[in-house]
């Protein structure tokens, strides 16, 4: 399996099955500026955390020329529908769904959720990805929450992708507090350089990670970790 970041909290987990490709905001997104295109995106499955345009982004047009099926809450489904895109699949949070290439998890995210035209976009989400006998833990825009330790116990988490951005979520001290419960074996940054209140130093963070016994790798945009 490998994990393709483009920067903010745009990645596409590539497995032996699908492309699954979450939160594609690429468009306006400095960190995807000569690294990646909407255009260049061919996934069979779009995941979305939340309806902020900073992850909504490229939905719509990326699904459409693709075909990807869509997987959100409810409220996020019902807004992409009415936009005429038809392969969806909804969610809410706790819920499981198996595709022929492995299952997703809606995990619950502590954060706020609407559309850059001020649609309500429901509850935000994290999500457990297993395929390939592997398991990656997108949280979404979230701080630390307690469940997080049974998604630890529950789950033999290989990759966690961690907001360290601070200010919107949790920032670099609290994400530590996550990996404690998580226990992933590997902790990828995400969320944080984007925009000046989200400035944080992830050398200094994957330093941190490393001084509490956890790894850390930090992504540059356009970079590829094998797993």
């Amino acid at each position: 399996m490998k994990i393709r970041y483009f920067g903010h909290s745009a990645f596409e987990i590539i497995s032996s099955g699908a492309t699954i490709l979450v939160d594609p905001f690429i468009t306006g997104n400095p960190h995807a500026e000569g690294v990646v295109l909407p255009g260049d995106l061919n996934p069979d499955v779009i995941l979305l955390t939340h309806a902020h345009g900073d992850h909504w982004g490229d939905t719509l047009t990326i699904a459409k020329r693709s075909g990807a099926i869509v997987v959100a809450n409810f409220e996020i489904i019902s807004y992409v529908q009415a936009n005429e895109h038809s392969a969806v699949q909804p969610m809410n949070t706790g819920g499981e769904w198996r595709f022929e290439w492995g299952k997703v998890i809606q995990t619950y995210a502590r954060h706020s959720s609407s559309f850059p035209d001020g649609t309500y976009g429901g509850n935000p989400n994290g999500y457990i990805v297993h395929a390939d006998d592997k398991c990656v833990y997108a949280l979404g825009d979230t701080c630390p929450f307690a469940e997080m330790e049974w998604i630890g116990t529950d789950h033999d988490v290989d990759v966690a992708m961690i907001p360290i951005g601070d200010c919107f979520t949790m920032g670099p001290k609290e994400s530590l507090r996550a990996i404690r419960m998580i226990k992933p074996n590997v902790s990828v940054p995400v969320h944080y350089g984007t925009f000046p209140p989200i400035e944080v130093d992830a050398a200094a963070w994957a330093d941190r990670v490393a001084a509490e016994g956890y790894v850390a790798r930090v992504l540059d945009p356009g970079a590829t970790m094998e797993f």
